[in-house]
């Protein structure tokens, strides 16, 4: 275990959740070998952070629609417009193994108008950064765009509603100075053959 704070709000332990919320965190430490600080810093809040882990899970996790890459996608090119240097590392390092990429989650983070996607990604990026930074001017030809890049009504939903929930996420990384867990770094920075 690192010694760096995790929270400047502290945290608690895992052995110091209630027991539904170990039981759902657990699984997650085992299968990455840590507990992410993410659950350690909200574990103070434990009926914010069942909600946060409810609405997460609902649109993290689902196999409709949209790839859990390009969910990911979401989550990187937000928190990076955001500035949210923990949301950044850690999904990067998830998004780095879905896509089997090792540069993409840097690239998408520092400038996502510019990195190379395909077309639905593109159009996926470019949706979930005018939501998360001028939602407000939305229009319907913005969301043509994204229907011409072969996303349906669905799944442009999940892009606002992912962005929606990262903007709150990121927001609240920053209240609490949340640090990225070290392990998060090295993830999925290896070329992987395909």
């Amino acid at each position: 275990m690192s010694n760096h704070t995790v929270s400047r709000f502290g945290h608690v332990e895992l052995e110091d959740f209630p027991d539904d919320l170990r039981a759902r965190i657990e699984p997650i430490a085992e299968k990455s070998g840590f507990v992410p600080n993410v659950f350690r810093a909200l574990g103070r809040r434990p009926k914010e952070l069942r909600a946060f882990l409810d609405f997460h899970d609902a649109l993290m996790e689902s196999d409709d629609g949209l790839s859990k890459a390009e969910r990911e996608l979401i989550v990187v090119a937000t928190s990076g417009a955001n500035h949210c240097t923990y949301c950044v590392v850690a999904h990067g390092a998830i998004l780095r193994i879905r896509k089997k990429d090792p540069e993409i989650a840097d690239r998408v983070a520092t400038n996502p108008y510019s990195v190379e996607l395909d077309e639905r990604e593109r159009a996926i990026v470019d949706l979930a950064l005018q939501i998360s930074l001028e939602s407000a001017a939305l229009t319907e030809a913005d969301l043509d765009l994204a229907r011409a890049a072969g996303l349906s009504d669905d799944e442009i939903w999940d892009i606002g509603a992912i962005t929606a929930l990262f903007g709150l996420s990121n927001r609240m990384a920053h209240l609490t100075a949340l640090q990225p867990n070290p392990e998060f770094y090295l993830m999925g920075r290896r070329a992987t053959a395909h």
